[in-house]
């Protein structure tokens, strides 16, 4: 794969903290955000607004701002959410939106910021809606239920293009899968299975759920993306190349920040049937996202002739 410094088109790897709720202060590495007190702390090389600046924007832009990003107006002072009337016919549905099951999940929050500002229709599962839109206002459309009751799943695959899993247990729920036409999970798999001992008790139930998920999503039908990383950290993002060799997810690691990063990244690359591939820190540098993912296709492809 080409060398170079990653992609600089676009950039999550910033450091935010937003204390709106506790379950909802995002923090990352680079930056310290305060928005309560509008203090800012920032170490940008560049002229081009940071990442915070244009979360800014979106936080304190006003209407102006929101109808130029094609977003709805402000919700009511109460937060609440206004509810669709009604279900449109599936034929006439228009699936333009990416769905974060998992809007709680600190990777998952980064992928939704991630999203917000690639323009993108967003949903997300998530435990207390009121908190999410105080934290994301009307760029996310938060969704609270429950996942395995089925008019439930109906309703939060209504309108979605691409679903991204963050952690596992959600896909193998579901009913049907019916008008998806992406899934994208990040799987710990390949670190369950390297464990032993106690760990690996710890870890069967999520492990169970994460092959759960995978199994769901191959007998689907449905083009799918299962990144395999390595040990998921809290260490700075943007920091470290990457390896992709396999086998190396059961023994290297990889940043939150970069596995949000290439679940985003992975939008973009839409496989014909299925690709699975490992990830974790390592020596090499990808500058062309786009490129990286036609290279694993390739090799899966080979690999099954």
């Amino acid at each position: 794969m080409a060398a170079g410094c990653l992609s600089s088109t676009f950039s999550i790897y910033t450091s935010l903290s937003i204390p709106f709720r506790k379950s909802f202060g995002i923090r990352y590495s680079y930056f310290t955000f305060n928005v309560k007190r509008r203090s800012l702390v920032r170490f940008s090389s560049k002229n081009k607004p940071s990442f915070v600046d244009q979360i800014l924007d979106y936080i304190e832009g006003g209407p102006k701002l929101r109808k130029w990003y094609g977003a709805p107006d402000l919700l009511p002072k109460d937060g609440s959410v206004l509810e669709e009337d009604g279900e449109s016919p599936e034929e006439d549905e228009v699936r333009d939106a990416v769905l974060v099951t998992d809007g709680d999940n600190e990777i998952g929050q980064i992928i939704l910021l991630a999203l917000i500002i690639k323009r993108i229709r967003v949903k997300t599962l998530v435990k207390d809606k009121r908190a999410a839109v105080e934290a994301f206002g009307t760029y996310v459309e938060p969704m609270a239920g429950n996942t395995s009751d089925k008019s439930f799943q109906k309703k939060a695959l209504r309108g979605v293009r691409t679903i991204i899993c963050p952690n596992e247990g959600f896909l193998s729920q579901l009913e049907s899968l019916k008008g998806v036409q992406h899934v994208i999970i990040l799987s710990q798999l390949s670190v369950y299975r390297s464990t032993a001992g106690l760990q690996a008790v710890i870890n069967s139930k999520v492990r169970k759920l994460a092959e759960q998920d995978e199994s769901t999503v191959m007998a689907s039908g449905i083009p799918y993306t299962i990144i395999r990383a390595g040990l998921l950290k809290n260490t700075p993002g943007q920091k470290q190349g990457f390896s992709f060799k396999e086998g190396s997810a059961a023994r290297g690691s990889l940043s939150k920040e970069d596995a949000a990063f290439i679940c985003v990244q992975a939008l973009d690359a839409v496989p014909q049937k299925g690709l699975i591939f490992e990830v974790v820190h390592g020596e090499e540098k990808v500058s062309d996202w786009k490129q990286c993912f036609e290279v694993l296709m390739e090799k899966a492809e080979q690999q099954l002739q």
